[in-house]
């Protein structure tokens, strides 16, 4: 090796250590990273789409329906459908530890509708029928949102028109699933 590879080599790795020298001396003076910290909540948050247990809804187990659609329908208050969810989620978190599968979904609605007119003193019908009502209205919502969304590949060129047809019988039988929180 020539001296002036030589000499640049050295200057190079010499750099280098005193670049990585730097960088963690920086690292070890700079300011201490926080912890995050979690806040409990002595209330479930309704989060920005309206349903218990914040976006996915999983808290209240209404899959789409917000306590206040609910409420209408029942003839009772949005706190009173609140108040029985959070208890049957309480419930459910303290009896179902061992469950290793979730009951389907069929067993889950009725098991669902079961609790809230026990907690509500309605119907069980009534309660069924009302939470059948709102999840087939979201259900429609979420498939007039899709095919929009399809349309608009379509008029953009993204997709053909055989394309979005093909999409849209996939979400109709079931395949994939048409978007948007369910």
């Amino acid at each position: 090796m020539t001296s002036t590879k030589r000499t640049a080599v050295v200057t190079a790795v010499g750099a280098l250590a005193l670049g990585a020298g730097l960088g963690m001396a920086g690292l070890a003076s700079g300011a201490p990273t926080p912890t995050p910290t979690t806040t409990p909540s002595t209330t479930q948050s309704a989060g920005p789409t309206d349903r218990p247990g914040g976006r996915g809804g999983h808290g209240g187990g209404l899959r789409g329906a917000s306590a206040s659609e609910l409420a209408t329908k029942l003839g009772v208050t949005e706190a009173q459908v609140t108040e029985a969810l959070k208890a049957i989620r309480d419930e459910r978190m303290a009896t179902d530890k061992s469950a290793t599968t979730a009951p389907d979904p069929a067993t889950r609605d009725a098991a669902l509708a079961k609790s809230l007119a026990e907690k509500l003193g309605l119907e069980e019908a009534k309660v069924a029928t009302a939470l059948a009502e709102i999840r087939a209205a979201h259900d429609a919502d979420h498939k007039a949102a899709f095919q929009t969304k399809l349309d608009g590949a379509v008029k953009a060129g993204t997709l053909t028109q055989a394309e979005a047809d093909a999409v849209r019988k996939a979400a109709d039988k079931g395949v994939i699933g048409y978007g948007g929180p369910r």
